[in-house]
């Protein structure tokens, strides 16, 4: 036998799912517990109690009583051996021994005198059975299996079977695998969302904010709040009037309200478990909103209980009026008993009968419950959960509706109570989020941390670097002396107003960091930035007021803008941009932006850099009459375009890893008088034609890593020309013309085939920088002493034996600026090496 604590463990759930079960399934709960305890109780009363009494009918009386017999046989006189004379002896003890006739003489004298005794008592009524006790036993055995009806016999069991099946449909979808997990995982994320202290603290800050806004409502008496409005609507009116917005949507975000002391520090360990909960609170969504099966398994298990119902009601209904207290019983025992039919009594009948009422009014209870569920479940969609209430009533207006599973649980809490599901969605809003972020990252980076990462660049600016933050410190903005701000993979930056305290913030990085601006914070920028760098993955990451910085001097733009996406990149915009001078785009177009020729009265510098994706279309170029450099890098142009012929007041020319192999065009640049530098290095050209010589107004041409073996003498027919490199080449002989280019103060023709230097090369007095490095030299002729400027030689990687002691007039030549092996550098002569030493100790002391 079990207990009663054991079955109801059925009816358990854990503690904590208390919160998805509604007030119906709780009253379920108890009227099944009400259930199993009927049920239990009349399976006791059964076992113990349970029996029929059963007698013979009277119709079988006297054919079951037989023939009368005497109870006393013929008696006779009979003469003992004493002589005395004894009578009323039964005849059976004539054959006795005398001894033993008057024993029984004596016995019988003895009944007579109680017969006679009792004689005049009256007589006990009813009809005499004459069956003994074990016959009783079995008859009340058979005709409890005979003349009961079944559902009297196993009621009871009935009702505890149906009861279990009800409490196992209850409870079902808290037990099965694929939906216990989910549910399991919701709850306890649910419980601690619950108790999480940044819940409290964010639904404080929000009342808070109701509260200030209450009190301006009513009170609207303060000048400072009212002087701070107008200026606010002054500046409005103003950036509307000089700059249009074009689109541009600042952050309608509610400002953060300044809390009290003891809410803005926020415990760290509470902090990182908020962090921890908003990443569960994503990832749970994502896993749960994707399919309904919860949802189905609770229709399902619902619709169970409901044809359990009817089911038990229709057919227990028909068997209460069969729970009777008589019964006829015919069983087939004539031959045993000697009678054909009893009259048996069920002395449990009464009992069951009400137990049987009481439990068809608990099942009816049970099933209102169970239809009203189902009214519940079809009355309006489970699978779509909005928390418009929630935004109403807080400041996070961005927590999103749910659907499917996710939804369907929090239709269920609700039901328990609605506090659960404000404060879990406190959890989904993103501005929830950015809060936490901030408060805890100010916590975290003060204004004296941040100070210890203040560096000098190369351009001697005071440099901040942060990566991979949550968000922007606060503290930043008090670094009033910063020039140069660089932001790398940081999700979430708010220019706040307090910007305008870096009065020397010239230049900002943003390394996919989507940012946002307050209006006040951007009428500074507006005014003040000088120079931007924004690096993304797509063109959604480009902050719209970027294109809106009327004051930007340089503008650079890293990521993919193919020309799928030119239309969207808010090029047209560019035309507030009307003190631009350098635009840098690094990306894979396939053509220039037409709208880039907005640019062209302002803009000097433009380059590209295109990844190895193919420029074809450059018509565009032409209208950029006021461009002075421009780098077209990695393009995969195949010859110089023709569109850069029309740039007049080009002076710098970068074609820098391309596939340029001829360079025909180029007599075309003696168009452009103002061409000072060429830079064609990193291409695969062959040979220079004749007609570079028409350009005299070059002074810088590169063309290293090329494919040249021979250099044209009229190459070195420009006069102006002061550095020339043409180094990683195959280039045999350098002629001799070289000695024509007076003006030289560069050249290198490094990684090389060279093996004899001419000696008119020594007559560039003005040379400053020699690289003749990695060639096959033999001899490095005494002449090199003439170039007294010299201040760099590279020599590493020929076949020399020997360096010219003459290398000693080389005045300014250092040690460290003279690239050679040491072996040959102990070939010097020994004053030399001092003077080259000295000339190096000296130069080094005064540096310092």
């Amino acid at each position: 036998m079990f207990t009663l604590t054991e079955v109801a463990s059925l009816n358990d759930i854990q503690p904590t799912y208390r919160i998805l079960k509604p007030w119906w399934d709780v009253f379920m709960d108890y009227l099944g517990l009400v259930m199993l305890m009927l049920a239990i109780f009349a399976m006791t009363m059964q076992i113990t109690k349970d029996q029929v009494a059963c007698l013979p009918c009277l119709e079988d009386a006297d054919e079951a009583a037989g023939p009368k017999h005497d109870p006393f046989p013929p008696q006779s006189t009979r003469e003992t051996a004493t002589g005395a004379s004894v009578t009323n002896i039964p005849l059976v003890t004539k054959d006795l021994p005398d001894r033993a006739v008057h024993e029984l003489y004596v016995t019988h004298q003895h009944t007579a005198v109680n017969a006679e005794k009792y004689a005049n008592q009256p007589q006990p009524t009813g009809v005499k059975t004459n069956l003994d006790y074990q016959q009783y036993i079995f008859i009340n055995q058979i005709c409890y299996h005979v003349a009961l009806p079944w559902y009297s016999k196993y009621f009871p069991y009935l009702t505890l079977i149906h009861t279990l099946v009800l409490m196992v449909s209850s409870n079902f979808w808290f037990k099965y695998p694929k939906t216990s997990s989910k549910i399991e995982h919701f709850v306890s994320i649910l419980g601690r969302c619950f108790e999480s202290p940044w819940t409290t603290k964010a639904l404080s800050e929000t009342a808070c904010e109701d509260s200030e806004e209450n009190k301006q409502r009513l009170t609207g008496t303060s000048s400072a709040p009212k002087q701070i409005s107008l200026e606010g609507k002054e500046e409005g009116t103003n950036a509307n009037s000089s700059t249009p917005m074009l689109g541009v949507k600042f952050s309608a975000d509610k400002p953060i309200a300044e809390a009290p002391s003891s809410m803005t520090i926020l415990d760290k360990k509470d902090g990182e478990q908020a962090k921890a909960l908003f990443e569960k609170v994503r990832k749970f969504r994502a896993h749960v909103e994707d399919s309904d099966f919860i949802y189905k398994l609770y229709v399902a298990q619902t619709i169970v209980k409901t044809v359990k119902f009817i089911l038990i009601l229709s057919y227990t209904s028909t068997f209460l009026a069969k729970i009777n207290f008589k019964h006829d019983c015919e069983p087939d025992i004539k031959q045993l008993t000697g009678y054909r039919k009893f009259f048996c009594t069920h002395n449990m009948a009464f009992m069951l009968n009400k137990l049987l009422i009481s439990y068809m009014a608990l099942i009816l209870i049970y099933g209102m419950a169970c239809l009203y569920s189902l009214f519940w479940v079809f009355r309006r969609p489970l699978k779509e959960y909005s928390f418009e209430k929630v935004r109403e009533e807080s400041s996070f207006s961005d927590i999103p509706d749910v659907k499917n599973d996710f939804a369907f649980l929090l239709h269920m809490v609700d039901q328990y109570d609605q506090l659960y599901s404000k404060r879990f969605g406190v959890f989904l809003s993103e501005v929830s989020e950015n809060k936490l972020r901030e408060i805890s990252l100010n916590h975290e980076w003060t204004f004296e941390k941040l100070r210890q990462l203040v560096t000098r660049n190369a351009q001697d600016q005071l440099e901040l670097h942060l990566f991979m933050l949550s968000g922007l410190p606060n503290a930043v903005f008090d670094l009033t002396d910063l020039e140069v701000l660089k932001l790398e993979l940081i999700p979430e930056v708010r220019f706040s107003a307090k910007v305008s305290q870096m009065t020397s913030l010239q230049e900002l990085h943003l390394c996919h960091c989507p940012a946002k601006v307050e209006q006040t914070g951007f009428a500074f920028l507006r005014d003040h930035l000088r120079c931007l760098h924004v690096k993304f993955t797509d063109v959604a990451e480009i902050p719209t007021w970027v294109y809106l910085l009327r004051s930007l001097r340089e503008l650079n733009l890293i990521g993919n803008l193919s020309s799928e996406n030119n239309k969207m990149i808010g090029l047209e915009s560019m035309r507030d941009l009307r003190h631009l001078k350098t635009l840098c785009l690094k990306s894979n177009l396939t053509k220039m932006p037409t709208n880039i020729t907005e640019l062209s009265p302002h803009l000097i510098k433009l380059v590209v850099h295109n990844d190895g994706t193919k420029l074809v279309v450059l018509n565009s170029l032409k209208k950029m009459t006021n461009l002075i450099e421009l780098e077209l890098h990695s393009c995969e142009l195949e010859r110089i375009p023709h569109a850069i012929f029309s740039l007049t007041n080009l002076q710098e020319l970068d074609l820098k890893s391309n596939n340029i192999r001829t360079i025909e065009e180029i007599i075309s640049f003696q168009h452009l008088k103002r061409l000072t530098c060429l830079k064609l290095w990193h291409n695969k050209i062959i040979t220079i034609p004749s007609s570079i010589g028409q350009v005299k107004s070059l002074e810088s041409l590169h063309l290293s890593h090329n494919k040249l073996e021979s250099l044209p003498p009229a190459l070195f027919t420009l006069p102006k020309l002061r550095h020339l490199d043409v180094g990683h080449n195959s280039i045999t002989v350098l002629p001799p013309d070289v000695g024509l280019l007076h003006n030289l103060q560069h050249l290198a023709i490094n990684s090389n085939k060279l093996e004899v230097l001419p000696k008119p090369l020594f007559r560039c007095t003005k040379l400053k920088v020699l690289c003749l490095g990695y060639n096959a030299l033999t001899v490095l002729p005494e002449t090199a002493g003439q170039l007294v400027q010299l201040t760099q030689l590279e020599l590493r990687g020929n076949c020399l034996d020997r360096l010219p002691a003459q290398l000693g007039n080389c005045r300014l030549l250092r040690k460290n600026a003279l690239i050679v092996e040491d072996h040959l550098f102990d070939t010097l002569p020994v004053e030399v090496k001092e003077s080259i030493s000295r000339e190096t100790n000296v130069s080094f002391t005064s540096g310092l």
